[in-house]
């Protein structure tokens, strides 16, 4: 009986470790997406229902940027004239986003990432969870 839970054990952590591989992660982060809520504590959870702008990540590499758009209903985007810059790097068995704008730097840690989600701890101890944005347009379409 304890080798069948010790090997069950072992399973989980080798799942969770092919998961949180820091490569694979930093491939998932290009897209659109939107935050679906904030940990601001252990007790506290912020939910968004629908979000007016939404993030573009783009990475070439290891470096990328990041820059919020405000999606329209013809499937276009307005975009912000404040772009940050992303430095990725492997830290401790981590994905460190190293942000940069002309007023700031700070550094978020991935904690997962998949193809329709992410999530990252950033400096003030919160953790955003983002899912990958669909388009009207692109709803609309799958319903025809």
């Amino acid at each position: 009986m304890n080798k069948k839970i010790l090997f069950f054990l072992f399973g989980i952590v080798l799942l969770g470790c092919a998961k949180n591989n820091p490569e694979e992660q930093l491939e998932h982060l290009t897209g659109y997406w939107e935050i679906d809520r904030v940990e601001i504590t252990e007790d506290s959870v912020i939910n968004y229902k629908v979000n007016a702008t939404v993030d573009y990540i783009e990475f070439d590499g290891e470096e990328g940027f990041r820059i919020k758009v405000k999606p329209q209903f013809d499937g276009s985007y307005k975009t912000s004239e404040d772009i940050e810059e992303i430095s990725a790097q492997i830290e401790n068995d981590s994905l460190r986003l190293h942000y940069k704008t002309p007023f700031d730097e700070w550094t978020e840690t991935v904690i997962s990432a998949e193809e329709d989600k992410f999530s990252v701890l950033n400096r003030d101890g919160k953790i955003y969870h983002y899912t990958k944005f669909t388009s009207l347009l692109d709803e609309n379409e799958e319903e025809k």
